[in-house]
């Protein structure tokens, strides 16, 4: 059976450094590559009937057109900020701005990290925060959007 994907578009969105998945840290971030988190995504996106677009950028400017962009063609955000996580206020607001359902991943665990991973400017304006569950915690995300978002009639 072929997934569908009536429901709209999902914006997968990841930030700095996270090309260098499968080779960047891996005892941290586990051995698999940005193609295989957005594969991962996509799959989850289409069994729920959902088409997925997938941007990866270390430059935070980058990252924030594609939010904008996403508020006329997306229907809801998954979003692994990376380190910007922990310093960009421009993507709280930029999230807040579309006003998009979105979810908030990260692949490790970060409160078992350094102290300056525990604050997440992202946190308080999205649905839901994913931490810790590796790559699938992209697939928990999908999921969660599925819940959030209108089934179709």
């Amino acid at each position: 059976m072929t997934a569908t994907t009536d429901r709209g578009t999902l914006l997968i969105l990841n930030g700095p450094n996270l090309n260098l998945l499968g080779t960047r840290e891996p005892g941290i971030y586990g051995s698999s590559s940005l193609a295989d988190v957005e594969e991962l995504a996509t799959a989850a996106a289409a069994r729920h009937g959902f088409a997925a677009r997938c941007v990866q950028s270390n430059h935070e400017g980058v990252l924030l057109d594609a939010i904008h962009a996403a508020r006329g063609t997306a229907v809801g955000i998954v979003i692994n900020a990376g380190a910007y996580t922990h310093t960009s206020v421009a993507l709280a607001d930029a999230l807040s701005g579309v006003a998009l359902p979105a979810v908030e991943v990260h692949i490790s665990n970060v409160h078992k990290r350094e102290g300056f991973r525990h604050h997440s400017y992202l946190s308080p304006v999205v649905d839901a925060v994913i931490v810790g569950a590796g790559i699938h915690g992209y697939e928990l995300a999908v999921d969660q959007l599925a819940h959030l978002l209108p089934q179709p009639s």
